[in-house]
């Protein structure tokens, strides 16, 4: 997009430099808890998934550390390293919403011009990522493979391009770090189910079913991965 690279920083950023500079103030000290998520939305005046994406990018710059079960509490003391703003950088709330947007209709459209040979590379996409999220070492590798042999079948070039952008996406380290966050074997069972149902409606031929499957579970994953452990 032209201009682009003179942008302003993401919401996001701008609230992590905000509590970055609340930390060098002294507001919030060395071992000390950050107020709840729902305090700092209110007191910013913006949504709670912007404030988790702000603690994320402060606990990869390393000024804070989400400790599960128990909150974030602050660990760098004043003058350490500030977050990076790369303007550029695509935010979680963006990447999860152009996939539901994206996504879902690659899922529609699969399932109207899927041949059998791609039903077959999805669904063993499919069988490789239910065995992975069973597993003690689960990763994103099948995962992306099943959502990408999807957007191929489409048949649309230009979805299945942006669908393999938006999954390297993925690999950033404020995406990487949400996920170590919140996966869990619920979550990893629910996966499972997820992916079945859309798997069987691309199947059936069931476009709008495909769709909506689709678009539930991108909409599952970003509420989970916006929503830190307490």
């Amino acid at each position: 997009m032209p201009g682009r690279t003179n942008s302003s920083p993401r919401l996001y950023q701008q609230i992590a430099e905000r509590l970055s500079q609340l930390i060098d103030k002294g507001e919030f000290k060395v071992g000390g808890r950050l107020p709840a998520e729902r305090e700092l939305a209110k007191r910013f005046r913006v949504s709670r998934p912007t404030v988790r994406e702000a603690i994320v990018a402060l606990e990869i710059a390393g000024r804070i550390e989400v400790r599960v079960g128990l909150g974030v509490y602050v660990t760098a003391q004043r003058g350490a390293a500030r977050p990076a703003l790369d303007r550029n950088e695509l935010g979680p709330f963006d990447v999860f919403q152009a996939r539901w947007i994206i996504e879902g209709e690659t899922a529609a459209l699969a399932a109207k011009h899927a041949t059998q040979a791609d039903l077959d590379r999805i669904a063993a996409a499919f069988e490789e990522l239910a065995a992975d999220a069973r597993s003690k070492h689960p990763n994103a590798r099948a995962d992306g493979r099943f959502h990408k042999l999807i957007a191929e079948a489409s048949r649309n070039r230009a979805l299945a391009f942006m669908v393999e952008a938006l999954w390297e996406q993925r690999y950033r380290p404020i995406m990487k770090r949400l996920n170590e966050l919140v996966t869990s074997p619920q979550r990893r069972r629910q996966n499972i189910a997820e992916h079945k149902a859309i798997l069987d409606a691309i199947a059936r031929g069931d476009a709008r079913a495909a769709r909506a499957a689709m678009r539930r579970h991108i909409g599952n994953v970003f509420r989970q991965r916006l929503t830190l452990p307490r």
